[in-house]
């Protein structure tokens, strides 16, 4: 006990939480955005029970990475090369990297999946919809075991890449403990109005849907060795997510 409240007993260390918190949070966005899509493929008497479940499992599944932390770092080791040089980058080394970990792998099988769901709920969404043509987003598509199966898959990827970056951000395993639970709390909150938005919105179905496929071509990217800074990747979001706003608002005065 008395360890534990040590790891709290300074400035710098809740400093540090709260940087973790919000960089935690921040990555949780792709996890909400799925679960939220995902959840609103099912009847509706059972979308908040997998919202639920789906971001429990999340929260197990990092205190489980935590508690065997050692070996989530081990997953950065190479496991095979494929001996190819890639092009010269700007100073001279090779622009992807041809050694990959059991990292690498579970980010490109990860960003494959987003990639595949992503375009297949897209395909979905622009199809007729109904007798007069309008989109029904409120229709269940899909059933509670297939829906979770799908979640716990984006889990492990999500999941470990939380926890890969709260090993860069600090070393202190109380405090990351600390900083995943708050922000996974955060994210049970806010899952509810989340789903209930896209639901209701049929263009911003569509926005998560396009970040889901960036993210998932950030996550093959990344499994290449290819490092895109996660500033740039949010500020995107952040910045088609005011515009997707401003429209709202207009149609919405339009509409009076």
């Amino acid at each position: 006990m008395e360890s534990l409240l040590s790891s709290f007993a300074t400035p710098a260390a809740w400093a540090a939480l709260a940087t973790l918190i919000v960089m935690e949070v921040i990555l949780g966005i792709d996890n909400l955005i799925f679960v939220s899509i995902l959840s609103n493929k099912l009847p509706e008497a059972n979308r908040a029970r997998v919202r639920r479940i789906g971001i429990g499992l999340a929260l197990a599944m990092r205190l489980v990475l935590l508690s065997a932390i050692a070996w989530v770092v081990g997953l950065t080791a190479p496991v095979f090369d494929l001996g190819l040089a890639g092009e010269p980058g700007p100073h001279g080394a090779p622009s992807f990297e041809t050694a990959f970990s059991w990292r690498d792998l579970i980010l490109i099988a990860g960003g494959l999946f987003l990639l595949w769901k992503a375009t297949k709920e897209i395909h979905h969404n622009v199809q007729p919809g109904g007798e007069d043509g309008v989109l029904d987003t409120a229709r269940a598509v899909l059933g509670v075991g297939a829906a979770i199966v799908q979640i716990v898959m984006l889990d492990i990827v999500f999941s470990i890449d939380s926890i890969l970056t709260a090993v860069g951000m600090t070393d202190d395993l109380p405090i990351m403990v600390a900083a995943v639970i708050v922000a996974v709390a955060i994210m049970l909150f806010a899952a509810d109005p989340v789903a209930s938005f896209i639901g209701r919105n049929p263009t911003v179905v569509m926005l998560a849907l396009g970040f889901l496929l960036m993210i998932g071509a950030v996550l093959i990217a990344e499994g290449f060795g290819v490092h895109v800074p996660k500033a740039y990747i949010y500020a995107a979001m952040a910045f088609s997510a005011g515009v997707e706003a401003l429209n709202l608002l207009a149609r919405r005065r339009r509409g009076h």
